[in-house]
């Protein structure tokens, strides 16, 4: 290569080298917890400020107390900086999981703000994002608050080994959970791992209790096991009888059960999403709006 041709390369590496500087991984920097309360993790290693979190008032969800009281009184622990637990949430679809995460999260901040506390982080995660954790949970270390990760749906499937970073950040490594970071899944499994992928183990190990203990380990990570179950058609009119009156819906008691159950015997289920989404439907019949 002649001295002018290897001259004109000078402006073509200037521009590479400026686009992989803003490819690169920006570090604590991106990490403004200053901006909200709640955020969505995106890869690399970015923060995505949410302004209107889509979630319900935690005395709406009804038929599962125990399960409340649970979470919440673990949430305010951490929120205190105490000891507490990480929580997986688990069992029936549409029973309030992910909406009793959120609900925590915003009574615990409520009490925050009127004893002017700081107030708790709340991070979600995507599940396909998990193998960012170990470094998202680096960055997190020095933050000035309490954060709550949080990762919706969670489960593992046959050949996916990310659940390996998963259990090392949860309670293993050498600098362990950062004391100011919790984190809680929901899933609709208990063992977060489908029972052919742990058959599949059993099958070809070599000592097949060992491999199955491998991945029952993942979920023995999370201190706090909260089910959740199907309801019964009392919780299920409680729930559609708690959103009615929240949103003020203009329907006489007898018609608002009659049509729930109509409603549940339809969709061949009955849940709170069940009684949520009754409730959509009949309010934009009724032309009224919910928020």
């Amino acid at each position: 290569m002649t001295a002018d041709e290897f001259s004109g390369l000078g402006p073509l590496l200037e521009r590479i080298a400026e686009a992989l500087e803003a490819m690169a991984p920006k570090g604590d920097a991106t990490l403004d917890f200053e901006a909200a309360d709640c955020f969505v993790f995106e890869p690399p290693m970015r923060l995505h400020p949410v302004e209107k979190v889509n979630r319900v008032p935690i005395g709406l969800l009804q038929g599962i107390e125990r399960s409340r009281d649970l979470l919440l009184d673990n949430t305010k622990r951490f929120a205190a900086a105490l000891p507490a637990n990480n929580a997986l949430l688990w069992g029936a679809r549409g029973m309030g999981k992910s909406s009793l995460v959120k609900a925590a999260h915003a009574a615990v901040n409520e009490d925050a703000r009127q004893a002017d506390r700081k107030p708790l982080k709340l991070v979600e995660i995507a599940r396909e994002d998990i193998d960012h954790l170990p470094q998202l949970m680096g960055a997190m270390r020095q933050a000035p608050f309490q954060i709550l990760l949080f990762c919706d749906d969670l489960s593992f499937d046959i050949g996916d080994s990310s659940y390996k970073s998963l259990k090392a950040v949860l309670e293993g490594g050498v600098e362990g959970r950062p004391r100011n970071v919790l984190f809680y899944a929901t899933s609709n499994r208990r063992h977060l791992l489908p029972r052919d992928m742990m058959e599949n183990e059993r099958a070809t190990a070599i000592h097949p209790g060992e491999a199955v203990e491998e991945k029952v380990s993942l979920s023995d990570r999370f201190g706090l096991w909260i089910g959740f179950h199907n309801c019964s058609q009392d919780d299920y009119l409680a729930m559609v009888d708690a959103y009615a009156e929240a949103y003020g819906l203009t329907v006489g008691e007898d018609e608002l059960r009659r049509e729930a159950l109509e409603w549940q015997v339809t969709r061949g289920s009955r849940s709170g999403r069940v009684a949520h989404q009754f409730i959509q439907d009949l309010a934009g019949r009724l032309g009224q709006h919910i928020d």
